[in-house]
């Protein structure tokens, strides 16, 4: 049994990283890995996740913002780093200084940067952007809509120095006939650009179009990066979508929180906020140490989502509240003040994933983990 460390935290195996990019190779062969670091590597601790990510050979990441990219900067990451969003023009410095690659949202986006980088006699690294579908940033190049010209432009403004060219796939998590064909139109697409940039002696750089489930379902793409997020962490963003391979990937996170009281309830009398429980039976009820502010989704209230205490299922009952939530722990013999319970991961022959919490919460993941609030500690655990 696990000790106690706080009020709820969560254990981090940082050495299944190396695990589950090997099961990514896999797929992938030959395309090199750029790992996506974002949003605190979707909360589990982007620089911690870096470092077990270049233990395995991985030289580039990917991020959302320039503070992320400073983050990593400033623990001492010099591989390169690609923001995939959007950098506002008063932190353009930050760029050339720190030698961060900075995708091109936009051709106007492009000219403001190349204006600046003018201006201060500078050579500013980005990557091409390419909207082949998502229609959320990037030069749009759909079947209806192809604004080569501009991609073109972007290569050729003098004080930037465009070293990639990317897309992103919006429905490469699922095989429909409708969604694949729409996903192999994409590739096709960007597959055209690239060989216009040649035709017009261009050379588009480093090439990525591959996310998590890019990988998973068209493994066979052969760029020379592909974008794994949460596959090396060892989970998808929903355990339930059929995918095209079979990986062996290891979680890396689990969850705990303490027990704070254990106490029988009786015929009649609720449990918390609502009275949406109402004991039918004598019930011995246990607090946990747990609530919707430390990133326990409020939408698993009264949907009989079960966590582990010895190794036994117990039910929560009642809504959950913001530091706290109670669970049925009747069949449970000597719960006590201070005993763990396991929230996502094993405790004894028993298992809890994320995915079953993000199930009930009507949600991926992504959304899951990205959730868990900075006040629950993350700690570092050896396989």
């Amino acid at each position: 049994m696990l000790e106690a460390y706080s009020r709820a935290w969560t254990e981090i195996d940082y050495d299944a990283i190396r695990h589950n990019v090997k099961e990514v190779k896999k797929l992938v062969k030959n395309t090199k890995i750029m790992g996506i670091v974002k949003a605190n590597a979707y909360g589990l601790g982007d620089v911690a996740c870096a470092k077990a990510l270049q233990k395995c050979g991985v030289d580039y990441f990917g991020v959302s913002s320039i503070d992320e990219a400073l983050n990593l900067r400033n623990a001492g990451i010099q591989d390169n780093i690609l923001i995939l969003g959007y950098t506002p023009s008063m932190h353009f410095h930050y760029l050339h200084e720190q030698n961060i690659v900075q995708s091109l949202v936009s051709i106007e986006y492009a000219r403001e940067l190349n204006a600046y980088a003018k201006e201060n006699d500078v050579k500013i690294r980005c990557h091409c952007k390419v909207d082949t579908g998502m229609c959320r940033t990037g030069i749009v190049y759909q079947e209806q809509d192809k604004h080569i010209e501009d991609i073109y432009e972007e290569y050729r403004l003098e004080n930037l120095c465009v070293e990639g060219i990317f897309s992103h796939f919006p429905v490469s998590d699922c095989l429909d006939e409708d969604c694949t064909e729409f996903t192999k139109k994409q590739i096709q697409l960007f597959d055209e650009v690239i060989d216009l940039l040649k035709s017009q002696g261009i050379d588009p750089g480093i090439r990525h179009l591959q996310n998590s489930y890019g990988i998973l379902n068209y493994p066979e793409l052969e760029y020379e990066y592909c974008r794994p997020g949460l596959l090396y962490m060892g989970v998808t963003s929903d355990d339930h979508i059929k995918i095209k391979t079979n990986p062996d990937f290891i979680p890396i996170m689990s969850m705990y929180a303490n027990v704070s009281l254990v106490k029988w309830i009786y015929p009649g009398q609720s449990v918390s906020y609502g009275r949406h429980f109402i004991a039918e039976k004598p019930t011995k009820v246990a607090t946990m140490s747990i609530g919707y502010a430390d990133g326990l989704p409020r939408l698993l209230s009264n949907q009989g989502f079960e966590v582990l205490v010895h190794g036994q299922r117990c039910k929560l009952i009642g809504n959950l509240c913001m530091d706290q939530c109670m669970i049925d722990v009747t069949e449970v013999e000597d719960v006590k003040e201070g005993d763990v319970v396991c929230i996502v991961g094993h405790q004894g022959n028993e298992v809890v994933t994320v995915d079953q919490i993000s199930r009930m919460a009507k949600t991926i993941n992504n959304e899951t983990l990205t959730s868990i609030s900075s006040r629950v500690p993350r700690l570092k655990v050896r396989s």
